[in-house]
């Protein structure tokens, strides 16, 4: 028997959760401190990666579950694919508007998409886009619980 056929298959995220509607998009916002900027004063390029992972994070928490309750599930949601396509500057006390919404879900992976912009102009910032996979514990490909998959889809991801 395939040693995978020996793996339990994940339980429900918790007997009570409901998925309530989930939002089709997820705005938070990010004023630009200091240390974020380089040389030039300018928003360094690696942070806006960091303010993409906030914002899935707090996506997926408001479709209804979290990262935290996937991985005492032993399930890790691991970044295949970043795409990030810069537009203009965003620069120190700036605060950026980071819109997250789910483009894509399939039994194991996710793709967001996601749009970066200046709150007091709308000047875009940057777009990008993020696919992610599951993983089980021990590292390999694992599916998405159906509550997951049910909660991301009815947030406008297509299956």
């Amino acid at each position: 028997m395939h040693p995978a056929a020996l793996e339990p298959r994940p339980q429900p995220l918790h007997p009570t959760l409901t998925v309530h509607a989930p939002p089709a998009e997820t705005v938070i916002t990010h004023r630009v401190n200091y240390s974020e900027t380089d040389q030039m004063g300018v928003a360094y390029h690696a942070r806006h990666v960091v303010w993409l992972d906030v914002a899935r994070t707090e996506h997926l928490r408001r479709t209804g579950f979290s990262y935290r309750e996937l991985e005492e599930q032993g399930l890790r949601l691991v970044v295949t694919d970043l795409r990030v396509r810069y537009r203009a500057p965003a620069r120190y006390d700036d605060v950026v508007r980071i819109r997250c919404r789910v483009k894509e879900v399939g039994s194991r992976l996710v793709t967001f998409t996601y749009e970066l912009e200046l709150e007091t102009s709308g000047v875009r910032v940057a777009d990008a886009e993020t696919s992610l996979i599951c993983l089980d514990r021990h590292h390999r490909v694992a599916r998405l619980p159906d509550a997951v998959v049910q909660a991301l889809e009815a947030g406008g991801g297509d299956r």
